[in-house]
């Protein structure tokens, strides 16, 4: 799918199909284009439309073509003198799942266009071009401001992510004294994992705002930089709660850990008080039944027999019973 937002200044922008004439638009010095291109890889894993677009109609560098198809780069910017290639990162947290998953958006950006290549849906983006469409304040500015709004719904866009976050770690905090399992442990490591993988986005992404408020591009006006160091501040605070909420997964872990050690501990403290209590009746037991000299003893008196059974019996309940005691009495269990 490719769509075309073309827009002077003077009037909201309007939006075309695919097959328009862009090199038409871009011809004309007072439009600001902006063309996106969503394209999924076919069954062969190429990518006709964009490549379409990227080398026959903007004839941008095949290196820089290639990098755009290829969807495995970190966050980063490059400069080709007439136009900018920037790699930025949106996220998508799902809920339950604790699973973090990142949708790359290739931007080339020029004298009057914007070129954004994405082979999924990216929200920010979509909420980012119905507003361009609504008020033609957003192209007047030129192009390196609708660069600017777009980063900065980037990055508003992770703030639902963190809070979203920070919701399954406090979940997870209250489960951890409730429950000890292999689920939670394994829903406590796939957060972790998410929270590493935030982490690795955000500090490329955040260097790449920093070049762009500090560097010296042809494609940016200078007057524009301040506006690209507001979005770089943004992920230097996302960066700081990212490594908070590492901080806190890591303490939840500890917890679980902990948790767990102290009920073992519990466990195996019941089960040896329980053995320790069976310890004189096993004695008693054995050695009453060891035949060394012959057979079992017996009892020639009638009248003692019903009396040291008696007290056998009276000594092996008491035995437990008083070691029982005493244990309570010592705070033991």
């Amino acid at each position: 799918m490719v769509r075309v937002l073309c827009g002077d200044g003077q009037s909201p922008p309007a939006e075309y199909p695919g097959d328009v004439d862009i090199r038409r638009l871009i011809a004309d010095p007072s439009n600001v284009l902006w063309v996106d291109i969503c394209d999924p890889e076919d069954e062969n894993g190429v990518h006709p439309e964009a490549l379409r677009i990227l080398r026959d109609v903007f004839e941008f560098h095949p290196l820089a073509i290639e990098d755009a198809l290829i969807e495995s780069h970190v966050p980063k910017v490059d400069d080709w003198g007439s136009y900018l290639y920037i790699v930025l990162h949106a996220v998508h947290f799902e809920r339950g799942k604790e699973q973090l998953e990142t949708r790359e958006l290739d931007l080339f950006v020029g004298p009057n266009y914007l070129v954004t290549y994405r082979t999924e849906a990216v929200r920010a983006l979509e909420q980012q071009w119905r507003i361009t469409q609504r008020d033609a304040r957003h192209t007047r500015r030129g192009v390196d401001y609708l660069l600017y709004e777009l980063c900065d719904a980037i990055a508003t866009d992770y703030l639902p992510v963190m809070d979203a976050m920070d919701e399954a770690v406090d979940l997870l905090q209250d489960e951890v004294f409730e429950r000890t399992d292999a689920h939670l442990v394994e829903r406590i490591f796939r957060l972790k994992r998410a929270v590493l993988d935030l982490r690795r986005v955000l500090s490329p992404q955040r260097e790449v705002l920093n070049k762009l408020s500090r560097g010296d591009f042809a494609v940016i006006d200078n007057k524009d930089r301040v506006y690209f160091r507001d979005v770089y501040d943004h992920f230097v605070r996302l960066v700081d709660l990212n490594e908070s909420l590492r901080d806190v997964v890591s303490g939840v872990l500890d917890t679980y850990l902990s948790v767990a050690a102290n009920r073992t501990n519990a466990i195996m403290k019941t089960l040896t008080i329980v053995s320790l209590m069976f310890l004189p009746l096993t004695f008693i037991t054995g050695f009453f039944g060891m035949n060394f000299f012959g057979g079992s003893i017996e009892l020639t008196f009638e009248t003692n027999h019903w009396l040291f059974f008696l007290a056998s019996m009276l000594l092996m309940i008491g035995m437990p019973l008083a070691m029982l005691l005493y244990i309570r009495r010592r705070g033991w269990w």
